[in-house]
């Protein structure tokens, strides 16, 4: 019988559904003991990692008989993706499952940014009445600017429409005479900068948008726009987006996920005190629903690579 390993934490349905097929090795948090983890791969067939678990050169080498990496979600720049080529080994992300989860993400944290209804509450029950404070605006009539326009986007597009929002998009690799239901192409990404009211990010990490969004990029923006960022912490220079809020040029951000994760307490500091900044611990992509949804997609995507029709 074949056996797979589960570093990090899965859904109880789908880990019954793989157990009544194979072998289940779970240990959700042994990401953290890579010791530990290149002695237990040697034994497997399969490995399922989300995004903490480092799939390196390395690790792959002590890899035996590993067949498959089942990744619970679809950044795959924690994987050796040339060294699992190079050893035959299929690398599948669970593409599309958890795609709403990140658009309603974006969405909360656009309404949020715009309108602060919680923000309030603390001087509401002291016995203020802080009305002026916390007006806020709206987002119907607003631009938003997708980079990126692969499949998250595209939902995050539906539904910022929706709320009556003008949606604009940069992305190179998709065809501009394709229709995507309003949405309009700009031809660059420092066009889009400088014609959205609000940005959200929608790339992968690579050498080509390793800090994409730096010092010079954010000045790009336009006055009191925001910046969300729900795919990879490396695409935004954090020191220079703090700047930017702290001078009043940007009206806020969310960034759900950070160059370094998870953030230590140092880390974590640079951020204390800044108004109109979201920070979450890289769960926009994560809801009871979606990870049901990973999970189950996962375990298909593995059984069907072991050959368990």
């Amino acid at each position: 019988m074949a056996t797979v390993l589960v570093s990090e934490f899965m859904d109880g349905s789908a880990l019954a559904f793989l157990e009544n097929r194979l072998s289940v090795d779970y240990a959700p948090n042994l990401f953290d003991d890579q010791q530990t983890l290149m002695q237990r791969i040697s034994l497997v067939d399969a490995l399922i990692v989300r995004n903490r678990t480092p799939v390196t050169r390395e690790l792959l080498n002590h890899a035996g008989q590993l067949k498959v990496v089942g990744r619970l979600g679809v950044g795959l720049d924690n994987i050796d993706l040339e060294a699992a080529k190079q050893a035959n080994i299929q690398v599948l992300p669970a593409t599309g499952a958890n795609a709403v989860a990140v658009a309603e993400y974006v969405m909360s944290a656009l309404l949020h940014l715009r309108r602060p209804m919680t923000s309030g509450f603390q001087a509401m029950v002291g016995g203020d009445w802080p009305r002026e404070q916390f007006i806020g605006g709206e987002i119907s009539g607003k631009t938003l600017g997708l980079i990126g326009f692969g499949q998250i986007a595209q939902i995050v597009a539906k539904r910022a429409a929706a709320f009556g929002m003008r949606i604009a998009y940069f992305d190179p690799y998709v065809d501009e005479s394709e229709h995507h239901a309003g949405a309009t192409a700009v031809s660059s990404l420092d066009e889009l900068l400088a014609l959205a009211d609000s940005v959200s990010i929608h790339v992968p990490l690579t050498e080509d948008t390793h800090r994409l969004m730096d010092s010079q990029r954010l000045a790009l923006m336009k006055s009191g726009a925001i910046l969300i960022n729900t795919s990879r912490g490396g695409i935004v220079d954090e020191k220079a987006l703090i700047h930017h809020i702290q001078t009043g040029h940007l009206g806020g951000a969310a960034l759900d996920v950070f160059e370094h994760e998870p953030l230590d307490e140092l880390k974590g500091a640079r951020f204390d005190g800044i108004d109109q900044l979201i920070l979450t611990p890289h769960i926009a992509g994560v809801t009871h629903e979606s990870n049901r949804r990973v999970s189950q997609v996962t375990a298909e995507n593995v059984l069907r690579a072991l050959g368990y029709e």
